[in-house]
Order: C-alpha cells, then structure tokens, then sequence
C-alpha cells in the first residue's frame, strides 16, 4: 500500500530521505514522474540522495503497477508534480495519505507562492482541487513531521488560486 503519497519537485532530499521516510516507517521509497524515470542522470543520483533506503525510479504507470503487485509492502511515493500524484489516484490504488510538500517555482510559469516553499499555478491548482475532490475535500501540505500541517485548500484561496 502506498502509506504517504507526497507532492514534492525536489524528489529526494535531507527531508523526505531521512525524517519522511522514518516517520512513516516505509521499506522503500518510489520517486515517480515519467521524465526522471526516462534520464540516467536522475537514476543513479537519486538513490544516492537517500542512503541506506531502497530507492525506486519509475514511470507514474510502474509506479502504479508496482503498488497493484506489492501491496504488502509500506510504500513513500515521492510524485513530482500533482498530475503525477493524480494519475496514482486515479488508478485506484490504496493510498493512506496526500501530502503536498515543496513546489519549487519553475522558471517559464505563471506561479503564486502560496507558502514560502511552494509555488503553484493556476493549472496546479486545478489539480490539486480534483486530488482534494477524490480525498472527500480535503489536502494537506505537511513540510515535515515536526510542523503542524495545513489546510492546502485554504492556502489556494488565501493566496486566489
């Protein structure tokens, strides 16, 4: 079962290898988004980000497949963009928790920061609406198990998204 599902552009980092992944006691995590399953780059570095943790690189349909096939296992799937995320709901895959985490601004768009690690776009925003639809109303952006989380949806309309 996929235990956390997090919404996070920066994949792996301090974060999500070491306190995300503890906190939510996962035997692995599944970074998914099929640009970075597609890049050799990325497929050796981002294990390499989190030591000491099995690392999986794969496309949003493996990413999927993998979670039909081990539904045993405690899964921290780490989607970089909400559609990835999206897609993986969509699939009927069981998922305990959503989580937005950090949304770096992307150079070429039109973002609104709507907290100080997470910029959004009105596309985005769209999205996240639908994953909250699908979540009975509700998302959450939670930056690490140590903060208090925060209504996401609210964070949108505060910010006019």
């Amino acid at each position: 079962m996929i235990t956390h599902l997090r919404i996070d552009n920066r994949l792996i980092h301090g974060q999500v290898a070491v306190t995300w992944k503890n906190h939510i006691g996962a035997d692995k995590i599944i970074v998914t988004n099929d640009k970075v399953a597609a890049d050799p780059i990325q497929q050796m570095a981002l294990p390499l980000a989190a030591r000491e943790s099995t690392v999986l690189v794969v496309s949003v349909a493996d990413c999927i497949q993998y979670a039909k096939d081990h539904p045993e296992e405690t899964m921290f799937v780490i989607a970089k963009f909400p559609a990835d995320a999206l897609e993986i709901l969509k699939s009927g895959v069981e998922v305990k928790d959503v989580n937005v985490g950090n949304a770096a601004p992307i150079a070429g768009t039109d973002y609104v920061m709507v907290d100080k690690s997470i910029a959004v776009t009105k596309e985005d925003a769209a999205i996240y609406r639908q994953i909250a639809e699908m979540r009975g109303g509700k998302l959450i952006s939670h930056l690490t198990p140590a903060n208090e989380p925060n209504d996401f949806l609210k964070m949108l309309n505060d910010s006019g998204l």
